[in-house]
């Protein structure tokens, strides 16, 4: 059906357009100004009619993907084509043509065209490349335009620069490529036969030269496996000499060339001089004549004498057929197995073993799985032990320990990486502190307090006491850095001593350091934590270890336990205090020590907010204002009212804590909160009554002390929550 051509009723050409621009009709061409408008398509690129623009290099189909210029979606990429071209012989009386074969490849990052032409032997002819690699432009009459992907096709005929070549056949890359672009690519075709080539090809292999080329081809075997050499540990059995002692021996077998080397493995102190080779590398005879081969024995050629005559002298001729040639066998690598034997020149070598590679070679050619060792060495007999004098109390046990090592002591060595990895970094210390109290019965002593420190860069522990006022005690450094031995050990012994190390630290444990006994009494926050996050470093600290040691409890004092735990905790409400459960778990006969309690109360305890009241909450508030000076009650109470449109005197909780974080006021967190938890209704703030809590000029509150302000700050208590504990998680 036709549509009239009205407006909206004639489809618009320009929907979808970019391109508005009018290309350039003037340019020069050699200097000189001309226009070449009749080349230029119109605007946006559109030809004009009658206007036929010819393509400078070939339009291949948008594809899927990012849109990347010819050449470089087509880097390195080309199309190769196999053809022939007939070329006329007018001189010669043996051929009158002759077809030569080349290959055509066609560039597809730029259109570029090379013709080779393969090199063959004794051709007499300059082959090679016969085209260099340019843009070729096609015959006439249409020489201003050049080849492109869509003029290659098999089975026809092309000009290249006035001779006609033949396209036979093309790579699998060339015909898939094609057939991509829509091209529908032609059976493949054979080139004629070359008359004259024929007939030298026929006339060479009637020849039989006096000394027939023999080709040898090893240069592929030598460049794959070069390198690569198989290596056996061999037994060479001796025991039929008279000194019967089993050798080893190492076998190299180099794959390039299908060669042998045999090295000894001499062991020290044996008594023989150290040989280079055992065997040089070369091929070795599987059948070793006794006698050794006379000069020109072991040849590669065979000489026929024709006849001898004194007259005519003597004539020899070369036996291509090699009737005389001695035929010798050499080992390769499949006569080599673990387990068999070698016959090297008349000597017994067994195979007993060999390495991961000439394993893996044998799985990946010839699929031999086993490789059972033959046993040949002894075993290996046990270094005595040696004697270490005693300590003679010079110096540090380490130091003369180095003395006995060596003619030239050298100082001890330090364990570096423990010293890096347990070295001071940023807020991890690395040091264990303890508060502990002196065991004695010195009624001054009792009262002292220490600080023990133990650093975990290099097990050395610290003393320091804390100095107390009126205590008759000068505080301060107690023991000096460095690594304490424990106690009960011999002074003058060979053995090492053995100091304390960190396990040997915790709560309730009994220490002694310089001859006086300390009772370690608490250990702060990163102590604790480090312990229970390195538990497999600390079994004191390990809820494993714990567990199985309640679970050890007999059977008739679990009641009792129940018991104990129903009347500390009368409302059922899974909680009690942690005093209470020190005291259970410290007097059942279950050896658990005073930290490990302490590893369970910190695990499953559980903090809650007490009540505190409001009235004093506000007191503090309004003592913190009047600190700070803080005079905005007046501006936060209008700007409330601003935000309350309805006037129902409350905000939401979000609202108020926005406006009262843009007058930016003085109360901590936890305070405000709590202030905002006691005058909230649901998700409203009744700020009317917070605003008049707060106001200490209109509403001052009584005066609070520093106690209360602290129970107020602090606001924290502890429980053990004993539910989990006692059902066996």
């Amino acid at each position: 059906m036709s549509v009239p051509f009205l407006p909206g009723a004639s489809p618009n050409k320009q929907l979808g357009r970019e391109r508005f621009h009018k290309s350039q009709h003037f340019d020069y061409s050699n200097g000189v100004p001309m226009m070449v408008g009749s080349e230029k398509p119109g605007i946006g690129g559109d030809v004009l009619v009658g206007q036929k623009i010819k393509p400078i290099h070939s339009v291949y189909p948008k594809g899927q993907g990012s849109d990347l210029p010819s050449w470089v979606a087509f880097d390195k990429q080309a199309l190769c084509f196999e053809a022939y071209f007939q070329e006329a012989v007018p001189e010669a009386q043996d051929e009158k043509h002759r077809i030569r074969k080349c290959n055509i490849y066609f560039f597809l990052e730029d259109d570029t065209v090379q013709v080779v032409e393969p090199a063959y032997k004794n051709s007499g002819i300059p082959q090679g490349t016969l085209i260099r690699r340019h843009r070729i432009p096609l015959p006439p009459p249409d020489d201003d335009q050049f080849y492109n992907v869509f003029h290659f096709n098999i089975n026809q005929q092309m000009v290249l620069y006035s001779r006609t070549f033949t396209v036979t056949n093309c790579d699998c890359f060339t015909k898939n490529f094609l057939t991509r672009l829509g091209v529908h690519v032609n059976d493949p075709t054979t080139a004629p036969e070359d008359p004259y080539t024929n007939l030298r090809q026929q006339a060479e292999k009637n020849m039989n030269p006096f000394r027939p080329y023999e080709k040898r081809d090893t240069l592929k075997q030598f460049l794959e496996l070069d390198c690569k050499v198989l290596r056996f540990y061999c037994l060479w059995d001796n025991t039929e000499s008279t000194i019967r002692e089993p050798r080893q021996l190492i076998l190299h077998y180099y794959l390039a060339d299908d060669t042998i080397e045999i090295l000894e493995v001499v062991p020290p102190n044996s008594g023989r001089d150290r040989v280079p080779k055992f065997l040089r590398r070369s091929k070795l005879p599987k059948h070793p004549s006794g006698l050794v081969k006379q000069p020109g024995q072991s040849t590669d050629r065979t000489v026929l004498n024709v006849f001898a005559s004194p007259s005519q002298g003597k004539r020899y001729i070369l036996d291509s057929l090699k009737t005389g040639a001695v035929q010798e066998e050499f080992y390769k690598d499949c006569d080599l197995i673990v387990g068999g034997e070698v016959n090297v020149l008349g000597r017994r070598v067994i195979l007993a073993d060999c390495d991961n590679f000439t394993k893996d070679y044998y799985r990946s050619k010839y699929g031999i799985e086993d490789f059972t060792p033959v046993h040949y060495k002894a075993p290996v007999a046990p270094k005595p032990r040696r004697f270490v004098p005693p300590y003679n109390g010079f110096g540090s046990e380490e130091d003369s320990l180095s003395s006995c090592l060596s003619l030239q002591p050298k100082p001890p060595r330090k364990d570096l990486k423990k010293i890096i990895k347990k070295d001071r970094c940023g807020l991890e210390s690395n040091v264990l502190i303890f508060r502990a109290k002196m065991v004695t019965a010195n009624p001054v002593d009792r009262a002292r307090v220490f600080i023990i420190s133990f650093y975990l860069s290099d097990d050395s522990i610290s003393v320091f006491e804390r100095p107390q006022r009126n205590s008759g005690v000068i505080g301060g450094k107690f023991l000096e850095r460095g690594r304490v031995k424990k106690p009960g050990q011999a002074v003058f012994k060979s053995e090492p001593s053995e100091y304390f190390k960190a396990q040997d630290l915790y709560v309730g444990a009994t220490l002694c350091l310089n001859n006086k006994n300390f009772q370690l009494l608490h250990a702060d926050e990163y102590t604790l934590s480090y312990m229970e996050k390195h538990d497999e470093e600390f079994p004191i600290a390990n809820l494993g270890n714990i567990f199985s040691k309640l679970r050890s409890i007999p059977v008739e004092k679990q009641s009792e336990i129940r018991k104990f735990l129903t009347l500390s905790d009368p409302t059922n409400t899974g909680l009690i205090p942690f005093e209470s459960l020190r005291g259970l778990l410290m007097g059942l006969d279950c050896r658990l020590s005073e930290h490990e309690v302490l590893v369970l109360g910190r695990r499953f305890s559980q903090y809650e907010q007490p009540e505190v009241d409001v009235g004093l909450m506000l007191a503090a508030a309004q003592d913190l204002l009047k600190k700070k000076h803080f005079q905005e009650l007046p501006d936060m109470t209008r700007a409330f009212a601003y935000r309350d449109q309805h006037k129902t005197g409350r905000l939401s909780a979000k609202e108020t804590r926005t406006i009262l974080k843009a007058f930016r006021l003085p109360l901590p967190e936890n305070l405000l909160g709590g202030l905002l938890s006691k005058f909230a209704d649901g998700d409203e703030i009744d700020y009317h009554a917070l605003l008049a809590g707060i106001n200490w000029v209109e509403h001052p509150a009584p005066p609070v002390m520093a106690e209360d302000i602290l129970k107020v700050r602090e606001m924290n208590s502890s429980n053990l929550y004993y539910t989990k504990l006692f059902r066996g998680d």
